[in-house]
């Protein structure tokens, strides 16, 4: 995430400067050293012993501590010099306690404005690769690891490399799939200062510049279909953002747990529901076209862990699902070939499940471009099984990713009369409290795995239905007009519907 944070004079630079760290992995100097070789700890309190090395690294024998008994600050850098001017990258293995007022990494002194990233909360004690691009422009910079911590707040760090080359996250999406039934229904948007406006603009102005519209064939609100669809595209691409498609191949949600056809196709053959995925998509996907909103993205089903259109489509019969997988796809590409096709799975902290599906569908040739994985902490497992499985399917692949959905509780209290998903303490994941602040670092973190992706091919982000909030008439049944709502509490409007804090980082870099 970029930071505006002025930069900050240092104590002089070491002497032994240069164009490359030294000591990245921290092994010079043993264990316990409050200075490795290279590094200077810092502390306007006097707290440099909170800053030291300790057995245990991510590789070799040694890390990089901050530790305390008590509260402290502690700074631990490097000052590279003789730098060619240029963009560049610090890597990192890093770990967190979470807690902290701050600890984040920095890159500062470069030439520009201080560059930042956070350290994710691994309450699981898993190491966790971050970046940092930056701009160098004065042949120098300098390489920061800070800590604001609470008594026995913890960081460790480990194998940094500073290397050519950027990073970013390129697609900062928002499902506001509900929005027009929303607003319909009544429900209202503000920005922060409590002027009212329309939702998409809002998020917008935050950072957001992809939007995904679900589509249903013939759903019983009549909300969804193509026609609702079209319509928010247009809106869309009038802010300037760019759109992914998500066909569900159903009248209602389609979900690792249901993957019901439309009823127009219930009995139709495998033959014949391969035709009918063709023809949906083509037609959806081409009056998209036709009215100047051509879509940037399409996902060929949502959260196909057990195929779709079942029984048929089921992952019990790989050969009627490769042939629905691939109508879909060639749809796709007849109408619009630079529209880059995704097949979404909600696995991502399940490298092997994403592996067995990703093998069965490119071993039948099934034609996609990106790989989507929904990731919401409290069902998908600590965030470092997000990034192995993101890395491995980006590497096996050779394929760009995303997170197709995620999101976070910014509270636990409900605001309508049907219980939410994320609705307890104990489903919270560790870390992360159901406070604005957790939020906001639910999603940064997200984002700082898919940047940290290997080669770029950590592609972006999509918030999971941020205006979604309380209003009645759009609860989740669209057989059932009085049904509630059970993810207001994970919107990015709050109750009084404002922004939450977490919106700010559909901005990130």
């Amino acid at each position: 995430m970029i930071s505006t944070a002025a930069t900050v004079a240092l104590p002089a630079a070491s002497a032994q400067a240069a164009a490359t760290i030294t000591n990245p992995g921290f092994e010079t100097g043993g264990a316990a050293t409050a200075t490795p070789t290279g590094w200077t700890a810092y502390s306007a309190a006097g707290q440099t012993a909170a800053s030291y090395t300790e057995a245990g690294g991510h590789t070799g024998s040694y890390r990089l501590t901050h530790w305390s008994a008590s509260a402290y600050k502690v700074e631990t850098y490097q000052y590279l010099s003789g730098l060619t001017n240029g963009s560049y990258t610090l890597t990192a293995w890093v770990r967190s306690s979470g807690g902290q007022n701050s600890a984040y990494l920095a890159l500062r002194n470069c030439g520009g404005t201080e560059q930042r990233t956070d350290l994710p909360v691994t309450p699981n004690g898993g190491w966790i690769r971050i970046v940092t691009p930056v701009s160098v422009t004065g042949g120098q910079c300098t390489i920061s690891i800070n800590s604001d911590a609470n008594a026995g707040n913890w960081l460790n760090v480990d194998d940094l490399t500073f290397t050519s080359g950027t990073t970013t996250v390129a697609a900062r999406g928002v499902d506001v799939s509900t929005l027009k039934k929303s607003e319909d229904k009544g429900g209202t948007y503000a920005y922060a200062n409590g002027t009212a406006a329309d939702a998409l603009t809002v998020l917008h102005s935050a950072g957001a510049n992809y939007v995904r519209l679900k589509v249903w064939v013939n759903p019983a609100d009549g909300y969804n279909t193509k026609a609702k669809v079209l319509a928010m595209a247009t809106r869309a691409k009038a802010q300037g953002m760019k759109i992914l498609i998500d066909f569900h191949y159903s009248d209602i949600w389609a979900d690792p747990g249901t993957q019901t056809k439309p009823a127009a196709w219930s009995s139709y053959t495998a033959a014949q529901l391969a035709t009918a995925v063709y023809n949906h998509t083509y037609d959806v996907l081409n009056a998209l076209k036709a009215q100047g909103t051509t879509a940037d993205m399409v996902q060929i089903g949502n959260e196909i862990n057990g195929g779709m259109l079942w029984p048929e489509g089921s992952t019990s019969n790989w050969t009627n699902l490769a042939s629905f997988l691939t109508q879909g796809a060639n749809a796709a590409k007849a109408v619009s070939s630079s529209t880059q096709v995704v097949l979404h799975l909600a696995k991502g902290g399940d490298d092997a499940g994403a592996r067995t599906f990703f093998d069965n569908a490119v071993s039948r040739s099934v034609p996609f471009d990106v790989i989507g994985l929904s990731y919401y902490s409290y069902w998908h497992g600590p965030l470092n099984d997000l990034q192995t499985t993101l890395d491995d399917m980006a590497s096996r692949y050779n394929k760009k990713v995303i997170v197709a959905e995620t999101a976070y509780a910014f509270t636990l209290d409900n605001n309508d009369s049907l219980e939410n998903n994320l609705a307890t303490s104990s489903q919270l994941t560790t870390g992360y409290p159901a406070t604005q602040a957790g939020q906001a670092a639910a999603l940064r973190d997200v984002l700082n795995v898919l940047e940290a992706v290997p080669n770029g091919k950590g592609l972006g982000a999509f918030y999971w239905e941020p205006a979604w909030t309380a209003v009645t008439g759009n609860g989740w049944d669209p057989a059932d007009a009085s049904s509630g709502n059970a993810w207001e509490n994970q919107a990015l409007f709050d109750y009084s519907h404002k922004p939450t804090a977490a919106m700010s980082w559909l901005a990130h870099r």
